[in-house]
């Protein structure tokens, strides 16, 4: 497939980078527009959770190492989102996801979509609350230490 060499190397440099503002690169494809050629509202929430579990992962933290060593999850419990331009077919968006608030049982994470480049519009943008549950009873759970340690450590957290 042309430029996903590109695309693997962009994921590569993630390696050391800052994580208080953490960037995962989507494409646009047809898949992910409506009947108007647009990307279709729903598809910015995917795109966002996939930036809140890259981030995590960037971290160290994969969700099945979550549930397989600790016995949680994550689940969404309040979104909003202003969306604010559309992305098309074949765009190359940036989904920033920055934790803005952590408290013992949830993380609060301010997200953005924006166009890759130099003028780098807004598209979207919201605030995401994730609830730590309890794999089998999916009853709220505190944080794991070690996940709360290593967002302790960073800075704006």
């Amino acid at each position: 497939m042309p430029g996903r060499g590109n695309y693997f190397a962009k994921l590569l440099s993630l390696v050391g980078v800052d994580l208080s503002r953490f960037v995962w690169p989507v494409r646009v494809y047809y898949e992910d527009t409506d009947s108007g050629g647009v990307v279709y509202y729903a598809n910015y929430l995917k795109f966002m959770e996939r930036a809140r579990t890259e981030r995590l992962r960037a971290m160290g933290f994969d969700q099945d190492q979550l549930r397989r060593d600790h016995g949680v999850l994550f689940a969404v419990h309040s979104i909003q989102v202003d969306y604010l331009r559309p992305a098309v077919f074949n765009d190359l968006l940036e989904v920033s996801a920055a934790i803005s608030e952590q408290r013992r049982v949830s993380l609060t994470f301010t997200q953005e979509v924006q166009c890759s480049g130099t003028e780098r519009p807004v598209l979207c943008r919201g605030q995401v609350r994730v609830v730590c549950i309890d794999a089998d009873s999916f009853r709220p759970r505190p944080i794991p230490g070690v996940v709360r340690a290593t967002l302790e450590s960073m800075d704006g957290c």
